[in-house]
């Protein structure tokens, strides 16, 4: 295997011991989906399940029919901050996703365990497995935009999502800390190696606002992913501040009520 694959062996020329079919999986007979992006990070706890979730939603308050493929199989929390608690329903021909108050459609592990509370101790493989059933076996209806909160890292996880779904792009969210430019770097080096345009990062946990000045502190020392972002010729999408009116609709299920839209709409 040559030291510059890609990974991309269906549309790959080169004759190498590697060398595998299309490894990707086949979408439901029965569901559609147009686009399909992925809310990646190069570790875990910056806030994707929260980017991924105010994306949806709102993408689904602009007209568009808007799903969520929750891939993060061993911590999942869409379904919460969704206020989603009903199991999903299947028939023959696949499993139907369940829908959030205004209509986003959404799959996760948790919305099929007996008890959400449950641990989900599974390998690799197995988790690898049920992300590709999400793909395939969901009944996906008229979907206009997609986004999949990624697995944290670069394992072999988060390259089943890539190697399986047709995704168009992905977003990568860091938090202003130091190390930023390792963790963010290692995302970005694998975005480029599957060959996926990254369509920008997002700096979440950004600052806090002084409630009395309306100062902007930045708890985490000073902010450095847009200077990063900048370096890359990327994208900085958008700043999420910690803000505790929104943890308390992620806490309470209503984070669709939650009224500011941080992201541009031409960004969706």
């Amino acid at each position: 295997m040559s030291q510059s694959c890609s990974h991309q062996c269906d549309s790959c020329d080169q004759n190498c011991s590697e060398r595998k079919a299309s490894l990707k999986a086949e979408l439901n007979e029965l569901s559609s989906v147009k686009k399909v992006y992925a809310v990646a990070s190069g570790k875990g706890g910056v806030g994707k399940s929260l980017v991924t979730a105010l994306l949806a939603s709102q993408s689904q308050k602009m007209g568009r029919q808007t799903a969520i493929l929750d891939a993060d199989i061993t911590g999942p929390s869409v379904p919460k901050m969704f206020g989603v608690a009903r199991h999903a329903q299947a028939c023959d021909q696949g499993i139907f996703p369940e829908k959030t108050n205004s209509g986003i459609q959404i799959i996760s592990v948790n919305l099929l365990l007996e008890d959400p509370s449950d641990p989900v101790i599974w390998r690799g493989p197995v988790i690898a497995g049920v992300i590709k059933q999400f793909w395939s076996n969901v009944i996906w209806n008229d979907v206009d935009v997609m986004f999949v909160d990624m697995p944290p890292g670069t394992g072999d996880v988060p390259l089943t999502v890539f190697q399986s779904l047709p995704i168009d792009g992905v977003i990568i969210v860091a938090t202003p800390q130091e190390l930023v430019s390792m963790i963010v770097g290692k995302a970005i080096k694998m975005a480029e190696m599957m060959n996926i345009p990254i369509i920008g990062l997002v700096e979440n946990m950004s600052y806090v606002e002084c409630p009395d000045c309306g100062r902007q502190i930045s708890l985490f020392g000073e902010r450095r992913l847009e200077e990063y972002a900048a370096a890359h010729g990327l994208p900085l999408l958008a700043r999420i501040p910690i803000n505790p009116t929104l943890a308390d609709a992620c806490d309470k299920g209503e984070i669709e009520t939650f009224s500011t839209q941080f992201f541009d709409a031409n960004l969706l």
